[in-house]
């Protein structure tokens, strides 16, 4: 009877996802009153011309016309038709390809008659059944502490709007010691809402701090040593502030979510082995946690270096496409990331250190 009751609750529950990630699109499609700014959506969509285009590199891309007909959705003009011409190429490196259905961000001219011309695609929708998917996921799988996961990122993303702004406020003075507070504050947020208040709790922060803060010490030393040869902080485009201390803020988040998620792993197992198993002394649950952390190492220092290092290849292969050789495109582009990799790999390593020595200290037999 159990079974068939849990069987059953389990199915109303993944329904209930269902509906409820149908339910946020619904809604994000039927938004368009909210924005202020006009709102296309396409009915239809006629091909023009196609243009065949050469550079001196020799790669080829096809430019296309295309005339769009709609209405506007929201706004003083909601309800008027217009006709909207728009070019694209294949490769939609600055461009975009407008289908049927879309609904665009337009720009409005009145003079000398009432036309548009397009700013960009409207994705709410896709973002809203992901953002729902995923609290769906969270519900299903971690029932009602799904609220504190939900929770802690709901506050940690207020709390880094927070800190972007006071950084903007500042004009880029005080960038390391805004977000080295605001990486304390993330770890304590994170770690209380999510582990609670006990001493398995204060294992972790006292790890993740001191792994996270000895990186970037290290980091800091490695620079001055090397003068900082090789770092071509050039492909961080658009920084309008030194480069340099906003690349180390960047660095200290990524590491302390890594860190983070490693010490956790290491210390919640510690903690439950040393539970179940209370005559272990303090150098075996040290050694315990550093085999835990062999197991951890080395698919999560993988995880960020492709994490790192994808976001770069687009911009990458761009430069080699337009002629510029392997060693220029490496450096203009993936510097930064394998940079950033290879910091995290060290914060990774002094976790597992840190981690099993402060669990040896620390962790007690009623610790869970």
């Amino acid at each position: 009877m159990d079974t068939k009751l849990t069987s059953k609750m389990t199915w109303v529950q993944i329904v209930a996802a269902i509906v409820f990630c149908l339910f946020a699109v619904f809604l994000i499609n039927h938004n368009d009153g909210l924005y202020a700014q006009p709102i296309y959506q396409v009915t239809s969509v006629k091909s023009g011309k196609t243009t065949r285009m050469t550079d001196e590199f020799h790669n080829v891309d096809h430019y296309h016309v295309q005339t769009l007909y709609g209405k506007i959705t929201n706004g003083k003009y909601a309800g008027r038709k217009l006709s909207i011409n728009n070019a694209y190429s294949d490769s939609h490196a600055m461009d975009h390809h407008y289908l049927k259905g879309q609904k665009l961000f337009i720009t409005l001219h009145t003079t000398p008659r009432l036309h548009a011309t397009v700013k960009d695609l409207k994705r709410d929708a896709p973002i809203a059944l992901l953002f729902a998917l995923a609290i769906s996921l969270l519900f299903l799988i971690l029932k009602l502490r799904g609220i504190t996961v939900i929770s802690s990122i709901v506050i940690n993303t207020i709390l880094f709007w927070i800190a972007i702004k006071i950084d903007h406020n500042n004009d880029g003075a005080a960038v390391i010691l805004i977000f080295s507070v605001l990486a304390v504050v993330f770890c304590f947020v994170t770690l209380f809402l999510v582990m609670g208040w006990n001493r398995k709790m204060l294992v972790t922060l006292a790890a993740v701090l001191g792994a996270t803060a000895t990186t970037i010490l290290l980091t800091l030393l490695a620079f001055m040593g090397t003068h900082e040869r090789g770092v071509y902080y050039e492909s961080m485009q658009y920084v309008t502030q030194l480069p340099k201390p906003l690349f180390i803020a960047e660095v200290l988040i990524g590491v302390l979510g890594a860190v983070m998620d490693e010490a956790t792993d290491i210390i919640a197992s510690l903690a439950t082995l040393k539970h179940e198993r209370p005559q272990l002394t303090k150098m075996q649950l040290f050694n315990s946690g550093r085999q835990i952390g062999k197991s951890i190492m080395g698919p999560l220092i993988n995880v960020l270096f492709f994490i790192f290092m994808a976001e770069t290849l687009p911009m990458t292969l761009l430069y080699l496409k337009n002629g510029n050789s392997w060693q220029y495109s490496f450096s203009m582009n993936m510097s930064l990331g394998m940079t950033s990799s290879l910091i995290s790999g060290i914060g990774i390593v002094l976790t597992v250190i840190l981690s099993s020595l402060f669990a040896g200290l620390w962790i007690k037999g009623d610790d869970r």
